[in-house]
């Protein structure tokens, strides 16, 4: 039976248990946090004064974890702990804010919405609603979608800080490699200019997607806000592409003052 001295209380001169493997591995973590630049095997293992062989297969097992990534032969952190960090709360009090503006957002526009956030290379749909009157395109609560060839994806890059955008553009080559960097690039550019994107879907033939972020306090996209819009031929009246862009982007903004309190002053 282990005693509650054995394992000590927080202070440091209480008896603890060692874990060397757990050490180097945070040791590795913290050092590629606070280091701007990619650091190569040798480089880590001088800056934390262990042996090349020490580190090898604790970076193997981070790599596999997907904690940390090799760019040209280099070690980089990946954006996983920070999704660790951030998924709950504020995950959950995202997605409590979001379904009433979004299921009032479907109901004004008869078109299907979704919500995305950016997970390792790839968009995750955490929420969803359905167009209203039963027909329409969407996607299900749990997807997975591409980055660079999505609307939503574009947006979520382009409002991040240079090098979390720098990051995600590496993860998202790696998973989508025929697509081009410096096209997307300058196509971030005009988004950031314009504050949403609207364009026909690289994917679904005759869809057009909207899209907006849903902002921190910093600016930084913690989520895109997503209408895919489906025209209909068979009805008269409908809710065109430009108003869309106009009610959703009161919707993203009614959201992103929510969650974040960024717009409150504007607001009022």
């Amino acid at each position: 039976m282990v005693r509650e001295s054995e394992v000590g209380d927080g202070r440091k001169d209480g008896p603890t248990y060692q874990a060397p493997a757990l050490e180097k591995g945070l040791d590795i973590l913290e050092l590629l946090a606070s280091t701007a630049e990619p650091l190569s095997r040798t480089d880590i293992a001088r800056q934390l004064d262990r042996s090349v062989g020490e580190i090898y297969r604790m970076l193997h097992q981070l790599v596999q974890r997907r904690y940390v990534a090799v760019v040209n032969d280099n070690y980089v952190l990946t954006t996983k702990l920070f999704e660790l960090a951030h998924y709950y709360p504020p995950t959950q009090r995202l997605l409590v804010e979001a379904m009433p503006i979004m299921q009032k957002l479907a109901t004004q526009v008869d078109q299907a919405c979704h919500l995305t956030v950016y997970s390792q290379g790839r968009q995750l749909v955490i929420a969803k609603i359905d167009v209203p009157s039963g027909m329409g395109f969407s996607v299900r609560v749990g997807s997975e979608l591409d980055v660079l060839v999505s609307v939503s994806g574009r947006v979520l890059l382009a409002f991040q800080e240079p090098r979390t955008r720098e990051l995600w553009l590496e993860e998202s080559a790696l998973r989508e490699p025929g697509q081009s960097l410096p096209k997307t690039t300058a196509a971030l550019e005009k988004i950031i200019k314009r504050g949403f994107e609207a364009a026909p879907s690289g994917q679904v033939k005759g869809l057009y997607a909207i899209s907006y972020p849903i902002l921190d306090l910093r600016g930084h996209a913690i989520a895109a806000l997503t209408v895919p819009y489906a025209d209909r031929v068979d009805l008269k009246g409908r809710t065109t592409a430009k108003e869309v862009e106009a009610i959703l982007g009161d919707a993203a903004a009614d959201l992103t003052r929510r969650v974040s309190g960024r717009g409150e002053q504007a607001a009022g």
